[in-house]
C-alpha cells in the first residue's frame, strides 16, 4: 500500500495532509491517534469510501477503488440482534463474493467447493464447527473470528482492521491479535489496525502510524511513543508515562488524564491525546521504519 501526498479535510478542518505511506507486506502498523484525529476516515479512504482532498493512495499498484479484492476488513465488534438468524458461513460467504454483482468470485463453483472453502477458512482461524450456527449466539471473540476469516476469503494483500479489538475480553483480544499475526507472516498479508489500545497488538508491531493536528509521525515505537516526538506532534505538552510495564501517553496538563473518549473521525473534537492513546511495552528492537516522516 502506497500514499503520495494525501491529504483529507472536511471543509477547513484538515485531518492530515503530506502522508507519505510505504507499506510492505507482511508488516504490521498500528494506527494511533487521539478523538477525531483521522484513523478511521484513512481506512475509509483505501476501502474506497472516501475520496481524498488532495494526493493519491494505491493498493497492490492499482489507485484505491471500492470493492477491491486486494482488501479485507475487519469491523469493530457490533452488536447483533438476537434475532438474527444468519448463519456464520453465509456471513463468510459475503467475505467471498459480497462485494461485487454478477458471479461469485472465481467463477461458477459448486456448492460443494465452495462449503469446502468456508469450513477452511473458518478452520484457520479456529472457528470449525461454527459454519452453522447463526452468529448471534456466537459470543464476541467468535464472532470477530468469523469476521476475520470473511476479510480473509478473498485472499487479500491488505487487511484493514478498525478497532476490532474494542470490548473483547483480554483472552479473546489475545486471540484475534495472534490470527491476525499468523496470516501476515504466514502469507505477506500488510496489516493496517486502528487502536487506542496498543498493548494487546504491540508484540506484532513494525510501527506506528500516530495522527495528530493534521500531521503525522511514522516509524518504529520506540521512536514514535516518546515525551519528546508526541509534544512535538501536538504543539504542546504530552508526557509519556511508563506505569507497570506499559507505557501511557496523556497530556501533562490535563486533570482527567486516562479518561477514554468515544472516537468519531467526524466529530468536533480538539487533538486532545488524553486518555485516548495507550502503549505497551517499550521495545526499542523494533527497527523496521517505513517511509514517511520520522522522528528527529
Amino acid at each position: 500500500m502506497r500514499t503520495a501526498g494525501a491529504c483529507l479535510a472536511y471543509g477547513s478542518r484538515v485531518l492530515w495532509h503530506g502522508l507519505d505511506l510505504d507499506i510492505e507486506p507482511g508488516q504490521f502498523v498500528a494506527i494511533l491517534g487521539s478523538n477525531g484525529s483521522g484513523k478511521t476516515s484513512l481506512l475509509r479512504v483505501l476501502l474506497g469510501e472516501q475520496q481524498l482532498t488532495g494526493g493519491s493512495a494505491w493498493i497492490a499498484g492499482q489507485p484505491v477503488a471500492r470493492g477491491s479484492i486486494a482488501v479485507g476488513y475487519v469491523p469493530q465488534k457490533i452488536a447483533i440482534d438476537a434475532g438474527t438468524m444468519i448463519k456464520v458461513r453465509d456471513l463468510v460467504r459475503m467475505g467471498m463474493d459480497g462485494h461485487r454483482w454478477g458471479m461469485p468470485l472465481g467463477g461458477p463453483r459448486s456448492r460443494r467447493e465452495i462449503r469446502a472453502q468456508i469450513d477452511e477458512l473458518l478452520a484457520s482461524v479456529g472457528a470449525e464447527g461454527f459454519g452453522d450456527a447463526p452468529v448471534s449466539m456466537l459470543s464476541g471473540g467468535e464472532l470477530q473470528r468469523v469476521r476475520v476469516a470473511a476479510a480473509l476469503a478473498s485472499n487479500p494483500q491488505i487487511l484493514l482492521c478498525d478497532e476490532p479489538l474494542a470490548a473483547l475480553a483480554l483472552r479473546h483480544q489475545q486471540e484475534v491479535a495472534a490470527l491476525l499475526d499468523r496470516r501476515r507472516r504466514e502469507h505477506g498479508t500488510a496489516v493496517l489496525f486502528v487502536t487506542h489500545d496498543i498493548n494487546a497488538i504491540l508484540d506484532y508491531v513494525d510501527q506506528v502510524l500516530y495522527l495528530a493536528n493534521g500531521q503525522f509521525q511514522l516509524g518504529p515505537p520506540s521512536q514514535v511513543l516518546t515525551s519528546e516526538g508526541l509534544t512535538q506532534l501536538y504543539g504542546a505538552p504530552v508526557d509519556v508515562l511508563h506505569v507497570q510495564g506499559r507505557i501511557i501517553v496523556v497530556a501533562s496538563n490535563d486533570p482527567h488524564a486516562g479518561h477514554h473518549m468515544s472516537d468519531d473521525d467526524h466529530g468536533a473534537a480538539d487533538s486532545d491525546p488524553a486518555g485516548r492513546d495507550r502503549a505497551g511495552r517499550d521495545r526499542a528492537g523494533r527497527d523496521r521504519a517505513g517511509r514517511g516522516r520520522q522522528l528527529p
